[in-house]
């Protein structure tokens, strides 16, 4: 059994790791284990540099685990790695990798490369709302909202994939499910719309995602 440590940005996340994703990898012969960032009984967020540094540090202590993240590009701070220059790129792919490579140099600097072998840097583009557009009326269904089917389509519909959907304080993913449906909350709602949505929905329609499980899955024995 092959052991990766997910260090996760919130509890959403978190609760996608251990409901979701674990359960279809330990039938392969991985075990995830899903942590927010920071100390325990932190509530996550504040996604800095520094603070993946420390957990990423101790997650590797465990010599024969790996560790991967699961962050948002979104909320990520200017000066997080990457995250300027990735801003310039025009594709999704390109700013995707560019961000998970100055991720995994910045962090190697400091952790050096014997131990950064077992690190698989991932943000996702450009926010966790971003794979509930896999299947809007799923995300629909989850609101409890029938009427959201038809408008969360029209969004999905004007991008090429889920993960292309808009970075900016008005059009981020999350931003256009609340202008559409105030109630939303991202742990309730969030973790009810990929249950009912499957995983393999979401990766087929979210490639970059998609590709950072299939680079998991690999690590069975």
């Amino acid at each position: 059994m092959t052991r990766v440590h997910i260090i996760c940005e919130g509890q959403t996340e978190e609760m996608f790791i251990a409901d979701v994703l674990a359960p279809r990898l330990l039938q392969h012969g991985v075990y995830l284990i899903p942590s927010l960032i920071g100390k325990p009984g932190h509530k996550g967020g504040n996604v800095k540099f520094e603070r993946i540094l420390t957990d990423v540090r101790a997650r590797l202590g465990d010599s024969s685990a790996w560790c991967s993240t699961f962050f948002d590009f979104y909320g990520l701070p200017p000066d997080f790695p990457g995250k300027v220059e990735a801003g310039k790129k025009n594709q999704i792919a390109d700013k995707a990798a560019c961000i998970n490579t100055a991720l995994q140099q910045q962090l190697t600097a400091k952790l050096g490369d014997q131990a950064m072998h077992r690190f698989i840097p991932y943000v996702q583009m450009y926010e966790f709302e971003g794979l509930l557009f896999s299947a809007p009326a799923q995300l629909a269904l989850a609101c409890d909202n029938s009427r959201l089917q038809l408008p969360l389509q029209a969004i999905r519909e004007q991008f090429p994939t889920p993960e292309d959907i808009n970075n900016n304080q008005h059009s981020a993913p999350s931003k256009r499910i609340m202008q559409l449906y105030p109630g939303y909350d991202k742990p309730l709602h969030g973790a009810i719309a990929t249950l009912e949505t499957g995983l393999d929905l979401i990766r087929r329609e979210c490639r970059l995602f998609d590709q950072w499980l299939t680079q998991i899955s690999a690590l069975a024995p």
